[in-house]
């Protein structure tokens, strides 16, 4: 490798509120080991984890290399809501629908059973139905086992006793039907009647006019995909190598918003604490016997050129399995390192770029630089898709393109296959493993750009159109988008974006005006 690492520019030195390149060069520059102030900031996200020995994370498990549990499952709880018609004279006596009659809604549970295990047998995230509860009035289900266990209910509003499921304290969906069956009395009144409580306004903030699905299952089951991601990132624990940042805000405060609108159970492991473990699990002759084997594996798969030091490889699926006994031993799915580069190197003696590549690939969520400023969105698109995201530098968009690239970026961005790329080293350092991944023309990704404040998230979907190799950070791609560029670089917050396979801009809206987060989705702001 011949490219040098970026030299600093001169207007960088004496700054340390604000950092030059996309990954904090060391501790020196704003992110101070776990001192009494970081440590009781680490504190009140988090449990700091200190004591620990390579023997007691390795634990009855030796060497093996621990795999991420899967996305817990979204819990729901079906309830079909009809009125028992009673023919009077001379008088209204029956409301519109077609389920009026006892038999009538035996056959609508049926067929709402058949089209839930449909749902579960095709969806491609963790649900779990609870039986249907057929009822005349939801207040009758309040304090029902099946409603206290489930996350979300969805409300089949064939009869006029839907309200009070408000206040379930539960997220709630209603279906109705128009041709998909018999038609229900909610077709009609949902919103008069129900949405807006006979006013001109929408009367509750939980339950809007997008909870409404009319007929279509494939409207249903993108909601409950974005109430399984939601379920999976909220009160979720991350660890925080070098405890948990935000990139050019003061310490501690975005730790503390992050705490505020997701409830992230942040775990701290000190530098100090993690150079003991590494140099403990190369002192293990199994460990370092068991990370080469793995490494010769990986560099031996098809698509995968060695472009650097066999040993940074090595280094780095060493590094990868402390980590992963590390998140055993937290509890944790999630990890996120701070000090990228001339903190951990030292220690790791490489970088930990192909580190989290490897992590994501196997299902874990990783990121680098701990900033939480962008880290909620990574985890939640990944819960929400089921695979991972790249979190990556974006840069000033022209012309329909704006290049996106990073050192840490996943190889199995589809969850399944691996693509094509070099291991050469860090950029700015010019030293460790990072993989440089060749990403397929045409693919489909959903970007997402959130702001400093946890109050506005700019959403814009777009299509790969190239894989360079600039001298920039390693993985990188030019990404085509079909709205005006000013558009972009008007609404473009923050710092870091998140990137993923296919179009999840519909769940991530859904997701997150449950946490009170704007989703500014550029794709659909009207322009001349």
């Amino acid at each position: 490798m011949n490219e040098q690492a970026n030299e600093r520019s001169p207007s960088c030195h004496g700054h340390t509120a604000h950092r030059c390149h996309c990954c904090p060069d060391s501790l020196s520059e704003g992110i101070p080991d776990i001192s009494r102030r970081s440590f009781m900031a680490a504190a009140a996200g988090g449990a700091v984890l200190t004591g620990l020995s390579w023997a007691g994370v390795v634990g009855a498990g030796g060497a093996r290399v621990p795999m991420p549990g899967p996305r817990t499952a979204l819990k729901v709880l079906p309830i079909l809501v009809w009125d028992q018609a009673r023919k009077a004279p001379m008088r209204s006596w029956r409301h519109w629908g077609g389920i009026q009659s006892p038999a009538q809604a035996a056959e609508e549970v049926a067929r709402i059973s058949k089209e839930l295990t449909d749902i579960a047998g095709k969806a491609d995230f963790p649900l779990e139905f609870s039986e249907i509860i057929s009822v005349s009035d939801v207040r009758t289900v309040t304090g029902n086992p099946a409603l206290d266990a489930a996350d979300a209910v969805i409300v089949y509003g064939a009869g006029i006793g839907i309200n009070g499921c408000q206040e379930f304290g539960k997220d709630v969906i209603i279906f109705q039907r128009h041709r998909s069956g018999p038609v229900y009395l909610q077709y009609e009144i949902v919103s008069p009647r129900f949405l807006r409580q006979h006013g001109d306004e929408a009367a509750f903030q939980h339950i809007t006019f997008e909870d409404v699905v009319t007929d279509s299952l494939d409207e249903l089951t993108w909601r409950l995909r974005a109430l399984c991601g939601l379920k999976n990132t909220r009160d979720s624990r991350i660890l925080c190598i070098g405890g948990p940042g935000g990139w050019a805000q003061p310490e501690g405060v975005i730790p503390e918003l992050v705490k505020k609108v997701w409830n992230l159970d942040m775990q701290t492991v000190s530098y100090k604490d993690l150079g003991i473990l590494i140099n403990q699990a190369r002192a293990d002759r199994d460990s370092v016997a068991l990370a080469r084997k793995r490494a010769g594996d990986y560099l031996g798969a098809p698509g995968t050129t060695l472009e650097t030091k066999r040993e940074f490889v090595d280094n780095c699926f060493l590094l990868d399995q402390v980590f992963r006994k590390l998140m055993v031993e937290a509890s944790c799915r999630s990890i996120t390192i701070q000090g990228c580069m001339a903190t951990i190197m030292p220690k790791a003696l490489t970088s930990a770029c192909l580190t989290l590549s490897i992590l994501n690939d196997d299902g874990w969520l990783a990121f680098c630089e701990s900033d939480f400023v962008v880290i909620p969105s990574g985890i939640l698109m990944a819960n929400i898709s089921g695979k991972p995201a790249f979190l990556n530098d974006p840069t000033y968009p022209h012309d329909g393109v704006i290049t996106l690239a990073h050192c840490t970026g996943p190889r199995k961005m589809d969850g399944k296959n691996r693509q094509k790329a070099r291991i050469v080293t860090h950029f700015e350092s010019d030293y460790g493993a990072a993989p440089k991944a060749e990403w397929p023309k045409g693919q489909v990704v959903t970007n997402i750009a959130p702001d400093f404040q946890s109050k506005r998230w700019m959403g814009l979907v777009g299509e790969v159109v190239d894989s360079p190799f600039l001298p920039i950070c390693r993985d990188q791609i030019d990404v085509r988008y079909d709205v005006p560029d000013q558009l972009v670089a008007e609404r473009m917050p923050g710092f870091h974006w998140m990137t993923g396979y296919g179009d999840y801009r519909k769940e991530l809206g859904y997701a997150l005006r449950r946490v009170g987060i704007q989703w500014d989705n550029l794709n659909a702001v009207p322009t001349v």
